[in-house]
């Protein structure tokens, strides 16, 4: 989490619960289009995580940095993949 942000912990516990939210939102026909964009806000507003985790050594949890640029690739496909479900 970069420290910039505030409140470390309650950020990770709601976004935690927003993204168990949408995936429930996925599984029902009246919602999964809201539940598709919240889940790529999600995965934009992860960005800056993951490319904290890229700059920061201490933040990368030991990980080699192919492995964090492969997850920031998986991000952009997961957020086309979502795309396909608005």
């Amino acid at each position: 989490m970069p420290l910039y942000l505030p409140f470390h912990l309650a950020l990770v516990y709601l976004s935690g619960a927003v993204e168990i939210a949408a995936g429930i939102g996925l599984c029902l026909p009246n919602s999964y289009h809201i539940a598709s964009w919240v889940i790529i806000l999600l995965l934009i507003a992860f960005f800056p995580v993951h490319i904290y985790m890229i700059t920061e050594t201490k933040a990368s949890l030991g990980l080699p940095k192919f492995v964090l640029y492969l997850r920031l690739a998986l991000q952009v496909g997961l957020i086309y993949w979502a795309f396909q479900y608005v």
